[in-house]
């Protein structure tokens, strides 16, 4: 695993997270793990498990690209497209300036 795998794994699925509204308990529910758990891959760098990870994917609306080539879209794409990618779906105002404003922090690293 390269660099952007352990670093942005915990930040895109907490970022989608608050984006969508879950708290920590919520998600973890949905997806059937401990509240813990969540928050050792949100925070931790913890590894999930394959049914953990499309588990989480399928409940946030992530695209698994931005998951399995993080750097491919922090590199080359805009963060319009980028937080599009990421969320497939429409944001509002307040959410997009939330994600933008994080994706070019971590575009800055």
């Amino acid at each position: 695993m390269n660099k952007y795998e352990y670093d942005l794994l915990g930040t895109i699925i907490r970022t989608a997270r608050e984006v969508t509204g879950l708290t920590i308990e919520t998600l973890a529910a949905r997806v059937g793990i401990t509240e813990r758990y969540l928050y050792r891959i949100e925070n931790e760098r913890q590894k999930p498990s394959y049914h953990v990870l499309y588990r989480l994917i399928r409940t946030l609306h992530i695209s698994p690209d931005v998951i399995f080539y993080p750097e491919k879209y922090i590199q080359h794409a805009g963060t319009k497209n980028l937080v599009c990618m990421l969320f497939n779906s429409d944001l509002s105002s307040q959410e997009f300036h939330k994600v933008k404003d994080l994706i070019e922090t971590l575009d800055e690293e």
